[in-house]
């Protein structure tokens, strides 16, 4: 969306992604478009292609956020900006222990899959929550949160300035955890799951011990919201299938760790029983034993 808007965007990653892009430009399938779009960009393979940027979108899973940090450290400029676009909560906390540089934590509300190399489809949303940690690294808070905002709004990429970004990030683990091991597990698609009646009651039953987990944690979340939430995304994303279910789909491990296992870990220090999260957390780790078994 930015290179379409007209910024200098170089994209970083996997050869295969890389080499599709650099010849045909990504292809971007947007949800209410009746044609797929080719978008020129700027690719690489190397990490050290961050040299100069202003802005780095920080997309890895949340399992290489710590790798991709430490890779990145020694090429950023000093003006860079980071923005963490993952899911969970730790992510932005993890990249600042490698980095010098100021790191924004972002919420990331879109449905989307890659579904060949180079080629992405968007099924719905793609709009940004965007907010500082604390401490913020950043001279000036504010104008550097509403410079990035108004950047991505040239783009038609809609941004929110949170003044509790924490909140809004245990609120979308919550989401994350209420959907993404059970898309996972049955590879059913939001809407699907919201049919039935018993995973509405399962679901409802995360969202409580992620509450509960929050509360102890500091953060504070209503629950009469958080099923509200959900309710209103299996309505808006209603064809989407969850990362997890995506990666489980493609014999990849999932982020899980991050996400019910993150809920399952701070319970437990905590003293608070997860048996749902526990359960979800515990079934996809049982799934992915099985693509180590099947390489070998």
């Amino acid at each position: 969306m930015l290179a379409r808007a007209g910024h200098s965007v170089t994209l970083i990653g996997r050869q295969a992604h890389m080499q599709a892009i650099a010849q045909n430009g990504l292809q971007l399938d947007l949800a209410n478009s009746s044609s797929i779009e080719s978008i020129p960009l700027q690719t690489s393979t190397e990490v050290s292609a961050v040299r100069d940027a202003d802005l780095v979108l920080f997309c890895v899973k949340s399992t290489d956020s710590e790798t991709a940090a430490q890779d990145i450290a020694s090429h950023l400029s000093a003006h860079s900006v980071v923005i963490s676009l993952q899911n969970g909560v730790e992510n932005s906390l993890l990249i600042s222990r490698h980095v010098q540089n100021a790191v924004i934590p972002a919420v990331v509300y879109v449905a989307s899959e890659i579904t060949a190399p180079g080629c992405v489809k968007h099924h719905g949303r793609g709009d940004l929550v965007i907010g500082t940690m604390s401490p913020p690294r950043l001279r000036h808070p504010q104008q550097t949160l509403t410079d990035v905002a108004d950047i991505f709004a040239s783009a038609h990429v809609a941004v929110r300035i949170s003044d509790n970004v924490m909140e809004e990030l245990w609120s979308k683990l919550m989401v994350n955890c209420a959907f993404n091991a059970i898309s996972g597990l049955s590879q059913l698609s939001y809407g699907k799951l919201s049919e039935r009646e018993s995973i509405r009651s399962t679901q409802a039953d995360v969202v409580k011990e992620v509450i509960a987990v929050a509360k102890a944690e500091g953060v504070l979340m209503s629950e009469p919201e958080a099923l509200q939430t959900i309710a209103q995304i299996a309505v808006a994303m209603a064809g989407q299938k969850s990362s997890t279910a995506q990666d489980m789909a493609r014999h990849k491990i999932s982020e899980i760790d991050h996400l019910n296992g993150f809920i399952v870990r701070r319970g437990l220090t905590h003293g608070i029983p997860t048996p749902v999260n526990q359960a979800l957390y515990a079934l996809v780790k049982l799934v992915e034993t099985s693509y180590t078994e099947s390489a070998h």
